[in-house]
């Protein structure tokens, strides 16, 4: 009897470690963090900077219907946010959208949501068979590093561009010089530069709180930052940008419509397939699979060490969330390393951040509808630029962990050619062939100094041997 009771309790006490590991991840606990309401709404606008444009020229554009993509995009932030317990971004897949801009003549949103398949259907195979696992798993560091600061600095390149000059996001193209007076001036960006940097300063490193010396020693500073920290920056900056809206165009309020416009089901006949796969899917799934899956769990782990996304599960999310909307017509979507950096930069700290911006984009959606884009199009660039910029130097700074000179230069190489080329696949491929090549020369370096003080040593033994 005892020893089936001793069973029964190692038993229980096997399986509680994996019930909590299980519980963990349905329904991620968020009381124990240090985070608070006004950061996580702070977080929450933190990839805006890069949603509002290419959702604004896509429905320029391409006609993109703006209930439909708000409604769905709402509904994967609620959803990872609460599945992932991280601030999880849903981010529009860049390639397609420029590419669905860029074509003469555009491209039609039938051709854009078979892209978006086409994608979506690649990370489920790479998902579900532990492809993506594997490749996560054994990919080099530095050129994992590589990719996230190039994507880090082409963020903030194109975010000096929409601070510095007009943009027209219809044209994907840079006008003249932005003006420094005017509700979309110079001044104003610059104005809101300064309050996120007095406020947020350089970002926060949540692992220093726990030297009680520093605490010790530096307290009335940290109970300042501590105050400032509490003030929801980007959330402030946005909101402002939402009035200045109105300030520019005040025939906005005359131009909204109530009530969402129509979902339907897209019809993809043969040729759209082709044409999306073939112009827009095959450019995305190299970036999908390096900034939106590696790349993103990467920057998970070293954000919530104990909260690591899975390659597996991220890739899956990816795949299943456009296999839903696409056939809607709804923008395809991914989880992407700025939109991550961005949200924790501005205080996102759980999936709390991404619910919130989630029920933000429904409300949206099925107040204003389609009639929202007058409010988008007369959001100040400059402003959006601001949040972009932010977002991605965070992103570029997770690559401040490469210690040695070989570690570094793997890195810089990758990122060159990245941003040079204009092509993370083509990126990281170079940086593979280089990390490959070193160890290599590594390999032979080792081996021939190896042989040669073995031989020297046999050389001294049998010298002893003669003395002796």
């Amino acid at each position: 009897m005892a020893h089936s009771v001793s069973n029964e309790q190692s038993e229980m006490s096997n399986t509680t470690p994996l019930l909590l590991r299980r519980n963990r991840w349905r329904f991620p606990s968020t009381i124990k963090l240090k985070t608070t309401l006004s950061s996580e709404l702070s977080g929450a606008v933190g990839d805006l900077g890069t949603y509002i444009p290419i959702v604004l020229a896509l429905s320029l554009v391409n006609n993109l219907d703006l209930t439909t993509t708000l409604t769905f995009t709402a509904l994967y932030n609620i959803a990872t946010g609460l599945l992932f317990g991280l601030p999880m971004p849903v981010q529009p897949m860049k390639s397609i959208a420029a590419v669905a801009i860029s074509e003469s003549p555009p491209l039609t949103i039938p051709q854009i949501s078979a892209a978006g398949l086409s994608v979506a259907a690649v990370l489920l195979f790479l998902g579900f068979t532990g492809l993506m696992s594997f490749l996560y798993r054994y990919l080099p560091l530095p050129v994992v590093r590589g990719v996230q600061l190039s994507q880090g600095l082409s963020f903030a390149f194109s975010a000096i561009k929409y601070i510095r000059y007009e943009q027209d996001l219809a044209k994907s193209k840079s006008g003249p010089p932005r003006p420094w007076l005017g509700l979309d001036g110079l001044i104003v960006a610059l104005a809101a530069v300064l309050f996120l940097v007095l406020t947020t300063g350089a970002g926060v490193d949540d692992h220093q709180d726990e030297d009680e010396d520093v605490v010790d020693r530096r307290n009335r500073v940290r109970r300042r930052l501590r105050v400032l920290s509490t003030v929801p920056a980007a959330l402030i900056v946005f909101l402002f940008g939402l009035l200045l809206c109105f300030l520019r165009d005040p025939s906005i309020f005359n131009d909204l419509r109530f009530g969402p416009s129509r979902i339907s089901v897209v019809r993809i006949t043969w040729e759209d397939l082709k044409i999306g796969f073939v112009r827009a899917a095959i450019p995305q799934i190299p970036l999908s699979i390096l900034n939106s899956v590696i790349a993103v769990c990467k920057l998970s782990g070293d954000l919530f060490p104990d909260r690591e996304a899975s390659a597996m599960r991220v890739s899956v999310s990816v795949g299943i969330m456009n296999f839903v909307g696409c056939w809607f017509g709804a923008m395809p979507c991914c989880h992407g390393a700025g939109g991550l950096a961005g949200q924790y930069r501005f205080g996102g700290r759980s999936g709390a951040s991404v619910v919130f911006l989630g029920l933000a984009k429904l409300v949206l959606a099925l107040v204003f509808g389609n009639s929202f884009g007058r409010i988008l199009g007369q959001f100040p660039i400059g402003i959006l630029g601001v949040l972009l910029l932010f977002a991605g130097i965070e992103l570029a700074m997770a690559s401040k962990d490469m210690n040695t000179k070989q570690e570094s230069f793997v890195m810089f190489v990758c990122a060159a050619v990245s941003l040079t080329g204009s092509s993370a696949a083509l990126g990281f491929f170079v940086g593979i062939v280089l990390y490959l090549l070193l160890k290599l020369r590594e390999l032979q370096c080792g081996g021939f100094g190896l042989s040669k003080s073995k031989k020297r040593k046999s050389s001294v033994d049998e010298e002893t041997s003669l003395i002796g």
